[in-house]
């Protein structure tokens, strides 16, 4: 029997309708004991991923609101007054290593108030 390389057999399947396509699948269960679309769900994850789980949300500059921007500084990291409005003068990372969807979230919030914002 001839051996495929993967290119042929992807090839092979594009020309498949899908009940063809669910007979090799059956086919393979059958010959081989394993479902290779519990292989390929279980594979998904891993490629889904993208980028880093984690981000630090740097503040560049608090732009021209920067009363608004102190507010946020406050709210978000507990600092006390003083210290937000240091932090909203000299920039800085206001929040490291969170979630980065919290990370996005809180860039969105203080960008909206006026800042430029940086993830790392």
């Amino acid at each position: 029997m001839a051996k495929f390389t993967k290119e042929e057999f992807i090839n092979g399947l594009k020309e498949m309708t899908i009940l063809e396509v669910k007979e090799l699948v059956d086919a393979m269960k059958e010959e081989f004991g394993v479902d290779p679309s519990a292989v390929a769900v279980a594979a998904a994850p891993a490629a889904v991923e993208e980028g880093p789980s984690t981000k630090t949300v740097v503040l560049k500059n608090a732009g021209a609101n920067k009363i608004a921007v102190i507010k946020i500084i406050k709210e978000v990291t507990g600092l006390g007054l003083v210290e937000a409005k240091g932090l909203a003068d000299k920039g800085g990372n206001i929040k490291e290593n969170i979630p980065a969807a919290e990370a996005d979230a809180l860039k969105a919030q203080l960008e909206e108030a006026g800042a430029e914002i940086e993830l790392a």
